[in-house]
C-alpha cells in the first residue's frame, strides 16, 4: 500500500497544499505549531474518517472556511484508487473512485494506517481509556462494521445513562430499561468478540516482536480484560450465552447504577492487561520495559493488518522517534525499513538516526507550507 499524493484544502492551517509523496521513507521537518502533525493527522482522518486528536469535526476545519477537503491518489495491490473526504457543518462526504459512498463504514478501511505518537506510549500505562480507544481504532480498520456496532452501542449507552441520571429508580419503567439493556447487550457483545479476537492475532505478534527487541529475555503478553467473567472464557461461547450474562450483570447492578447514575458494565470498561515474564508491566515495569511494550504492540499491528488484509499499512510517526533511545529507535526503523511506507515528523533530523535510514525523502513545514 503506497501514497502517491495528497491534496489539503482548508484543512486546519492548509489554505491549499499539494505533496507528491515518494515511497520509503518520508520526514517532515520544522518547528512546532507549524503543520507537521496536520499532515499525518489528514491522512489518519483519511483513513479512518475521524481524528485522533479530537472529537470535533469543526476543529478540522480551517479559520474562515466552510468545509474541509482532504484528497489522496494511492495504489493497493489490485490497483490505483482515489479517495476524498469533505468535512463541514452538514456533516461529512466520502468518495473513493470519485463515487459517493452512501455509508462511511464503506469508506473506511480502503486506506490503512497505522500510527504512532509520543501519547500511544501511555498505551500500557496511561488510563483504560485509551487501551480502549487503541482496541477501537485498530479493529475498525480491518473490520469496518465495528466501528458502525461501536457508534450504536455508544448511542444506546448515552440515552441509557441519561434515563439513570434523570429517573429515580422507584419511578423507572421496567420495560423501557428492558429494552436499553437487550440493545446494550446485543451490541456489545459483538464488540467484546472482536475485542478478544483482535488481542489473540496482537499477542501472536506482540511476543514474538518482543522476544527480538529483547535479545530473547523477556516474555511478554497481552491479556483482554473484560468488564464482567473472563476472557479466556469468551473463547468458544457462543454470543447467545455472552448476551444472557451481560443481561444478567445489568440486571444485578440496576441500583448501583442508578445511584451513580451511569452503567457499570460493557465494553466501556473494558481494559488490557500487560505482562513481562509474569510480571504486571503497569505496576512493576520500568519505563524501558513500558516503552518497549508500547514499540512491540505498535510493531504487531504492523504485521497484524498484513496478515489481515495482504498488504502493510502506512505507518505514521508523529514526533516519536526523540522518545526512543537508539535501540528502540533502531529496531523501529529496520522493521519498516522497505517494507513499509512511513511519514516521520520531526523538530530536528538530530533526533533522528538517519544512519539507518536509506533514500528519505525530506520536507520542510513552515506556517503551514512544504518546501523541498
Amino acid at each position: 500500500m503506497q501514497l502517491n499524493a495528497l491534496e489539503l484544502q482548508g484543512y486546519r492551517n492548509y489554505d491549499s497544499v499539494k505533496l507528491a509523496t515518494e515511497g520509503g521513507v518520508n520526514i517532515f521537518i520544522g518547528p512546532n505549531a507549524q503543520g507537521k502533525t496536520n499532515l499525518l493527522e489528514a491522512i489518519h482522518v483519511l483513513s479512518l474518517t475521524k481524528s485522533h486528536r479530537t472529537s470535533k469535526d469543526k476543529e478540522l476545519i480551517g479559520w474562515d472556511q466552510k468545509a474541509a477537503i482532504i484528497r489522496a491518489g494511492m495504489t493497493r495491490k489490485l490497483g490505483d484508487v482515489s479517495l476524498e473526504l469533505q468535512l463541514s457543518a452538514q456533516g461529512k462526504k466520502a468518495k473513493v473512485n470519485g463515487l459517493e459512498q452512501r455509508k462511511l463504514s464503506s469508506f473506511v478501511g480502503t486506506l490503512n494506517v497505522v500510527l504512532f505518537a509520543p501519547e500511544d506510549l501511555d498505551i500500557v500505562k496511561g488510563a483504560p481509556s485509551v487501551r480502549r480507544r487503541f482496541m477501537d481504532m485498530e479493529i475498525g480498520q480491518v473490520h469496518p462494521g465495528y466501528l458502525y456496532d461501536m457508534q450504536q452501542y455508544q448511542k444506546i449507552l448515552q440515552q441509557r445513562n441519561n434515563y439513570l441520571k434523570s429517573t429515580d429508580i422507584h419511578r423507572a419503567s421496567p420495560h423501557m430499561l428492558e429494552v436499553w439493556n437487550e440493545q446494550l447487550a446485543t451490541t456489545g457483545v459483538k464488540m467484546m468478540k472482536k475485542r478478544k479476537n483482535f488481542i489473540i492475532q496482537l499477542q501472536k505478534w506482540a511476543e514474538k516482536i518482543h522476544a527480538g527487541i529483547t535479545g530473547g529475555n523477556e516474555h511478554f503478553t497481552v491479556e483482554y480484560k473484560p468488564s464482567f467473567g473472563t476472557a479466556a472464557g469468551m473463547d468458544n461461547q457462543e454470543l447467545s450465552s455472552l448476551f444472557g450474562q451481560f443481561m444478567i450483570k445489568l440486571t444485578q447492578g440496576k441500583e448501583q447504577e442508578f445511584r451513580r447514575g451511569t452503567t457499570l458494565t460493557g465494553p466501556h470498561r473494558d481494559d488490557l492487561s500487560f505482562a513481562i515474564n509474569g510480571k504486571d508491566v503497569q505496576s512493576f515495569g520500568s519505563q524501558g520495559q513500558q516503552r518497549t511494550a508500547a514499540l512491540s504492540l505498535k510493531l504487531a499491528e504492523l504485521e497484524l493488518m498484513h496478515e489481515e488484509i495482504g498488504e502493510y499499512p502506512l505507518l505514521l510517526l508523529d514526533d516519536v522517534l526523540s522518545e526512543l533511545d537508539q535501540t528502540r529507535q533502531t529496531q523501529l526503523i529496520e522493521t519498516f525499513q522497505s517494507r513499509v511506507q512511513t511519514f516521520i515528523t520531526t523538530t530536528g533530523l538530530e533526533s533522528v538516526n538517519m544512519n539507518r535510514l536509506k533514500d528519505a525523502s525530506i520536507f520542510h513545514v513552515r506556517d503551514g507550507r512544504l518546501l523541498r
